[in-house]
Protein backbone atom coordinates (compact mmCIF):
# COMPACT_ATOMS: atom_id res chain seq x y z
CA UNK A 1 0.00 0.00 0.00
CA UNK A 2 1.51 3.40 -0.70
CA UNK A 3 2.42 5.91 1.30
CA UNK A 4 -0.81 8.38 0.49
CA UNK A 5 -3.18 5.81 0.90
CA UNK A 6 -1.70 5.16 3.95
CA UNK A 7 -1.96 8.57 5.89
CA UNK A 8 -5.14 9.05 3.97
CA UNK A 9 -6.45 6.04 6.17
CA UNK A 10 -4.99 6.71 9.47
CA UNK A 11 -6.60 10.44 9.22
CA UNK A 12 -10.49 8.86 8.59
CA UNK A 13 -9.58 6.72 11.54
CA UNK A 14 -8.68 9.15 13.60
CA UNK A 15 -11.94 11.83 12.57
CA UNK A 16 -14.22 8.96 13.13
CA UNK A 17 -12.91 7.83 16.69
CA UNK A 18 -13.19 11.89 17.48
CA UNK A 19 -16.86 11.80 16.81
CA UNK A 20 -17.70 9.35 18.65
CA UNK A 21 -16.57 10.35 21.67
CA UNK A 22 -17.93 14.13 21.23
CA UNK A 23 -20.74 12.61 20.68
CA UNK A 24 -21.16 10.44 24.01
CA UNK A 25 -22.15 12.47 26.37
CA UNK A 26 -24.05 14.27 24.97
CA UNK A 27 -25.96 11.35 23.96
CA UNK A 28 -26.17 9.98 27.67
CA UNK A 29 -27.72 13.57 29.13
CA UNK A 30 -30.25 12.90 26.25
CA UNK A 31 -30.96 9.64 26.86
CA UNK A 32 -31.81 10.59 30.68
CA UNK A 33 -28.66 10.64 32.93
CA UNK A 34 -29.17 12.50 36.11
CA UNK A 35 -27.87 15.99 36.32
CA UNK A 36 -27.32 17.27 39.78
CA UNK A 37 -28.41 20.91 40.55
CA UNK A 38 -26.17 22.65 42.62
CA UNK A 39 -28.37 24.08 46.17
CA UNK A 40 -28.72 27.55 46.26
CA UNK A 41 -27.02 28.76 49.36
CA UNK A 42 -29.08 30.55 51.65
CA UNK A 43 -30.06 34.35 52.04
CA UNK A 44 -27.71 36.59 52.59
CA UNK A 45 -30.12 39.76 52.61
CA UNK A 46 -29.92 41.19 56.02
CA UNK A 47 -32.74 42.79 58.06
CA UNK A 48 -32.48 45.95 59.98
CA UNK A 49 -32.21 45.40 64.07
CA UNK A 50 -35.70 46.08 65.53
CA UNK A 51 -35.93 49.54 66.76
CA UNK A 52 -36.08 49.96 70.75
CA UNK A 53 -39.64 50.47 72.00
CA UNK A 54 -40.30 54.23 72.64
CA UNK A 55 -40.42 55.41 76.78
CA UNK A 56 -43.96 55.95 78.07
CA UNK A 57 -44.36 59.61 78.63
CA UNK A 58 -44.97 60.60 82.18
CA UNK A 59 -48.38 60.84 83.60
CA UNK A 60 -49.28 64.57 83.97
CA UNK A 61 -49.47 65.99 87.24
CA UNK A 62 -53.50 66.91 88.50
CA UNK A 63 -53.75 70.59 88.39
CA UNK A 64 -54.21 72.14 92.31
CA UNK A 65 -57.94 72.33 93.64
CA UNK A 66 -59.47 75.86 93.26
CA UNK A 67 -59.04 78.25 96.52
CA UNK A 68 -61.77 79.70 95.23
CA UNK A 69 -64.35 79.82 98.47
CA UNK A 70 -67.82 78.31 98.63
CA UNK A 71 -70.25 75.58 99.82
CA UNK A 72 -69.22 71.98 97.72
CA UNK A 73 -66.51 73.48 95.71
CA UNK A 74 -62.82 71.76 95.44
CA UNK A 75 -61.19 73.91 97.95
CA UNK A 76 -63.02 72.71 101.01
CA UNK A 77 -61.93 69.14 100.55
CA UNK A 78 -59.58 69.74 103.39
CA UNK A 79 -62.09 71.93 105.76
CA UNK A 80 -63.13 69.98 108.91
CA UNK A 81 -66.75 70.22 110.89
CA UNK A 82 -66.94 73.39 113.54
CA UNK A 83 -66.92 71.15 117.05
CA UNK A 84 -67.01 73.26 120.42
CA UNK A 85 -63.53 73.34 120.48
CA UNK A 86 -63.17 76.03 117.54
CA UNK A 87 -66.14 77.99 118.40
CA UNK A 88 -68.36 80.80 120.76
CA UNK A 89 -72.05 80.08 121.80
CA UNK A 90 -74.56 82.71 122.86
CA UNK A 91 -78.06 82.55 123.14
CA UNK A 92 -80.11 85.14 123.15
CA UNK A 93 -84.11 85.34 123.89
CA UNK A 94 -86.17 86.37 121.19
CA UNK A 95 -90.21 85.46 121.86
CA UNK A 96 -90.91 84.74 125.18
CA UNK A 97 -94.36 82.96 124.20
CA UNK A 98 -92.53 80.47 122.37
CA UNK A 99 -89.56 80.14 124.52
CA UNK A 100 -87.45 80.96 121.48
CA UNK A 101 -84.35 81.86 121.36
CA UNK A 102 -81.82 82.72 118.70
CA UNK A 103 -78.63 80.44 119.00
CA UNK A 104 -75.28 82.01 117.97
CA UNK A 105 -71.41 80.21 117.31
CA UNK A 106 -68.58 82.07 116.08
CA UNK A 107 -65.56 80.48 114.85
CA UNK A 108 -62.90 81.62 117.41
CA UNK A 109 -60.05 79.69 115.81
CA UNK A 110 -57.52 80.12 112.59
CA UNK A 111 -58.74 78.67 109.73
CA UNK A 112 -62.19 77.90 108.23
CA UNK A 113 -64.87 75.28 109.86
CA UNK A 114 -67.95 73.66 108.49
CA UNK A 115 -71.56 74.37 110.75
CA UNK A 116 -72.78 70.84 109.92
CA UNK A 117 -76.66 69.96 110.09
CA UNK A 118 -78.50 70.86 113.48
CA UNK A 119 -76.95 72.21 116.86
CA UNK A 120 -77.44 69.05 119.64
CA UNK A 121 -79.33 71.25 122.57
CA UNK A 122 -79.48 69.69 125.84
CA UNK A 123 -82.44 71.90 128.37
CA UNK A 124 -80.82 71.73 131.93
CA UNK A 125 -80.97 68.44 133.79
CA UNK A 126 -84.07 67.08 131.40
CA UNK A 127 -83.01 64.08 129.31
CA UNK A 128 -82.76 63.93 125.96
CA UNK A 129 -81.85 66.80 123.33
CA UNK A 130 -83.75 69.12 121.11
CA UNK A 131 -85.99 68.28 118.15
CA UNK A 132 -84.23 68.81 114.39
CA UNK A 133 -86.54 71.09 112.60
CA UNK A 134 -85.78 71.83 108.88
CA UNK A 135 -83.77 70.06 106.71
CA UNK A 136 -80.09 70.27 106.56
CA UNK A 137 -77.66 70.69 103.79
CA UNK A 138 -75.17 68.02 103.54
CA UNK A 139 -71.72 68.30 104.25
CA UNK A 140 -70.92 69.49 100.95
CA UNK A 141 -73.17 72.15 101.19
CA UNK A 142 -72.91 73.32 104.74
CA UNK A 143 -72.07 76.51 105.77
CA UNK A 144 -68.69 77.54 105.87
CA UNK A 145 -67.18 79.87 108.62
CA UNK A 146 -64.24 81.81 107.97
CA UNK A 147 -62.56 82.89 111.70
CA UNK A 148 -64.67 85.81 113.32
CA UNK A 149 -67.64 84.39 110.82
CA UNK A 150 -71.20 83.33 112.64
CA UNK A 151 -73.69 80.56 112.44
CA UNK A 152 -77.15 81.05 113.69
CA UNK A 153 -80.16 78.34 114.68
CA UNK A 154 -83.31 79.07 116.38
CA UNK A 155 -84.03 76.88 119.32
CA UNK A 156 -87.68 76.57 120.28
CA UNK A 157 -89.06 75.33 123.48
CA UNK A 158 -92.46 75.56 122.98
CA UNK A 159 -95.61 77.19 124.08
CA UNK A 160 -96.32 75.98 128.04
CA UNK A 161 -99.51 73.45 127.36
CA UNK A 162 -98.56 72.06 131.37
CA UNK A 163 -96.67 69.10 130.17
CA UNK A 164 -92.77 70.64 130.36
CA UNK A 165 -90.57 71.73 132.64
CA UNK A 166 -88.56 75.43 133.65
CA UNK A 167 -85.05 75.69 132.59
CA UNK A 168 -82.59 77.55 133.61
CA UNK A 169 -79.69 76.61 131.17
CA UNK A 170 -79.23 74.95 128.16
CA UNK A 171 -76.06 72.88 126.81
CA UNK A 172 -75.17 72.43 123.08
CA UNK A 173 -72.37 70.45 121.32
CA UNK A 174 -71.41 71.02 116.91
CA UNK A 175 -72.58 68.37 114.79
CA UNK A 176 -69.22 66.56 113.84
CA UNK A 177 -70.29 63.38 111.96
CA UNK A 178 -67.69 61.94 114.13
CA UNK A 179 -67.35 60.45 117.65
CA UNK A 180 -65.10 62.89 118.33
CA UNK A 181 -65.91 63.76 121.91
CA UNK A 182 -66.61 67.72 123.01
CA UNK A 183 -66.84 69.70 125.91
CA UNK A 184 -70.32 71.32 126.07
CA UNK A 185 -70.70 75.11 125.39
CA UNK A 186 -73.52 76.42 127.81
CA UNK A 187 -75.49 79.86 128.15
CA UNK A 188 -77.91 80.69 130.66
CA UNK A 189 -81.99 80.56 129.26
CA UNK A 190 -83.94 81.76 132.70
CA UNK A 191 -87.42 80.54 132.56
CA UNK A 192 -87.05 78.56 129.36
CA UNK A 193 -90.09 76.37 129.25
CA UNK A 194 -89.47 73.28 127.31
CA UNK A 195 -92.34 71.75 126.01
CA UNK A 196 -91.79 67.24 125.31
CA UNK A 197 -93.67 67.46 122.29
CA UNK A 198 -93.01 71.22 121.03
CA UNK A 199 -89.39 71.77 121.04
CA UNK A 200 -87.01 71.95 118.11
CA UNK A 201 -84.04 73.51 116.52
CA UNK A 202 -83.39 74.55 113.10
CA UNK A 203 -80.13 73.83 111.31
CA UNK A 204 -76.98 76.14 111.26
CA UNK A 205 -77.64 79.13 108.76
CA UNK A 206 -75.99 82.55 108.00
CA UNK A 207 -78.44 85.02 109.01
CA UNK A 208 -80.59 86.02 111.95
CA UNK A 209 -83.88 86.26 109.91
CA UNK A 210 -83.49 82.63 108.37
CA UNK A 211 -82.75 81.17 112.09
CA UNK A 212 -85.98 82.58 113.49
CA UNK A 213 -88.22 81.89 110.65
CA UNK A 214 -87.68 78.25 109.67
Amino acid sequence: MSTVRRAALVLTTLSAALALTACGPAEDDAAGGTVTATPAGPSTASSEPPSKPSKPSKPSKPSAPSTSSGGGSSADYDVFPCSTFDVTFTASLAEPTTSSYLLKVTNKGTKACRALGHPVVTFGDLDGAATERGAAPGIEDALRLEPGESAYAGLMGGADDGKGRTVGSIAMTMNTESDLEQTPLTASTPNLYVSPDINSVTPWVNNVEDALSL
